[in-house]
């Protein structure tokens, strides 16, 4: 299997985890600004680098269903910088299911363009640098929110949040790499 394919496979699954839960409980997460989202990726994300450390695990949660809360949670960032609106009002679960794909979308493409120029260079990562990655650019975010969404040279929070979702899929590849 390809990179390309491997991908959507594992975004796939993020996915339908991501429109069971929007069928439960609608768009609640409308309600969450940018650093609420960046706050939950980092408790995730730092669950997952506790695990990684060590710390004895007492919530049986695994680190798998963590990085797909990522992703998850990359794309919903990612679409309330689309909806600038202060409209907490519910989003039917075929729109997100719509908003959900064009924002994997432009993910995807993002991680192609960068897989070409890099070769690939994750798959020779640990997942220890994947987390820590990630945990480095929520510090990037909550920088850039407290300099008022500016910044002088650098990306954007979009980028910021595209990274994310792809270090975690290439986690979650490579989790599944390791199983075979």
């Amino acid at each position: 299997m390809n990179t390309s394919d491997q991908y959507l496979l594992q975004v796939q699954q993020c996915k339908s985890i991501f429109l069971k839960k929007t069928s439960d409980y609608g768009t609640a997460w409308r309600v969450l600004r940018t650093i609420s989202v960046i706050d939950q990726i980092f408790i995730k994300a730092h669950r997952i680098r506790n695990i990684q450390e060590g710390v004895v695990q007492q919530v049986q949660d695994d680190v798998h269903c963590e990085w797909q809360g990522i992703v998850n949670y990359g794309v919903i960032g990612l679409i309330q910088l689309q909806l600038t609106c202060d409209d907490y009002s519910d989003i039917a679960v075929n729109e997100v299911n719509k908003m959900y794909d064009q924002q994997i979308a432009f993910a995807l493409n993002t991680m192609l363009s960068k897989n070409n120029d890099y070769g690939e260079a994750w798959r020779s990562m640990s997942q220890q640098s994947l987390t820590d990655l990630i945990l480095m650019k929520l510090l990037r975010v909550k920088q850039i929110l407290l300099n008022n969404g500016q910044t002088l040279v650098s990306e954007g929070i979009d980028a910021n949040y595209t990274d994310i979702i792809n270090y975690a899929v290439f986690a979650l590849i490579l989790q599944e790499e390791s199983k075979n």
